[in-house]
């Protein structure tokens, strides 16, 4: 069994890494963490190094439970949403954990959501964290 973390170092994203981690633990999965960037001359070095530094975290975090990981730093010029939807169906991931940043009615309607888009597109289930 296959779960899939998006993770950005958030708060959120953080609650999203634990109850997947909980549940790794019960049913005995894999657990796939990825960020994902633009890509392209739009990343800054620093936050590059950020995202490296977040899932060197989650790493860390899952080995502490003896939980089998691999962390994928992408960049393939997708949106959020769309990256972590394709990444989840090329890695036939079995469940997906996202975290929910509160956004506000302006920012959902001209940003739209990640975790939306990743609710409605993804074929696997997903668990969304607050």
């Amino acid at each position: 069994m296959k779960f899939l973390v998006a993770y950005n170092g958030s708060q959120v994203a953080k609650s999203a890494l634990a109850l997947a981690r909980d549940f790794a633990k019960i049913f005995n999965a894999k657990v796939l963490v990825m960020t994902s960037m633009g890509g392209g001359t739009a990343e800054k070095l620093e936050e590059i190094r950020k995202a490296e530094e977040n899932l060197i975290y989650a790493e860390k975090f899952l080995a502490e439970e003896n939980i089998e990981c691999e962390t994928h730093q992408l960049a393939r010029g997708l949106s959020p949403g769309e990256d972590i939807v394709e990444f989840a169906k090329e890695n036939e991931v079995d469940q997906l954990f996202v975290g929910i940043e509160k956004k506000s009615k302006t920012q959902k309607m001209l940003l739209g959501s990640t975790a939306q888009f990743v609710i409605l597109k993804a074929r696997c289930p997903v668990i969304t964290v607050k």
